[in-house]
């Protein structure tokens, strides 16, 4: 039994690409950059070392999934490995290795400076939804006279209170 699944997050490295085949297929073609962290033999300092994989998507989800991601879009990808080898004009050998797409979570919020997600025309806006809180009854529930019901209390909505806007890097995840 063998398993083909990768799962990594990090940024765009640039916009995506979409284009299509003769039949009408659409592709979307773009980079993510992901860290790996090491310990310098001469240092002792641990320094990130960038890898860059290519990602594609296939078919009718590429097109709508093109106008929400730009370079700099942070971005959870799930997906398969695919190996491809070929021939330049020039007869070298190239190959490449690249993730095809299943599932893309967006990690940037939509006003993260640098994070991407630059509206495009026609594509429908995303808005942050409101904090909740739940209600809180402002006085006791009067007891209900001889053959009705008893009147609702009034409720009265707490302050919202939003957290403060934190940044979360790779370093700080414990795994």
């Amino acid at each position: 039994m063998s398993i083909n699944r990768v799962n990594i997050s990090g940024n765009l490295t640039r916009d995506p690409e979409l284009r299509a085949t003769a039949s009408g297929s659409q592709i979307l073609s773009f980079g993510v950059a992901v860290n790996d962290r090491r310990r310098n033999q001469q240092t002792g300092e641990w320094e990130d070392y960038p890898n860059f994989v290519d990602c594609v998507v296939f078919g009718a989800r590429a097109e709508p999934l093109s106008r929400f991601l730009s370079k700099g879009t942070k971005v959870a990808v799930e997906g398969k490995l695919r190996y491809s080898s070929w021939e330049t004009k020039d007869g070298q050998r190239r190959s490449k290795l690249e993730v095809v797409v299943d599932e893309v979570e967006f990690l940037s919020s939509r006003n993260q400076q640098g994070g991407g997600y630059q509206q495009n025309a026609g594509a429908p806006a995303f808005q942050q939804a409101p904090a909740y809180a739940a209600p809180v009854a402002s006085a006791p529930v009067p007891s209900a006279p001889q053959g009705g019901y008893a009147p609702q209390p009034q409720m009265q909505q707490a302050p919202v209170q939003t957290p403060p806007e934190t940044d979360v890097y790779d370093e700080d995840i414990p795994f």
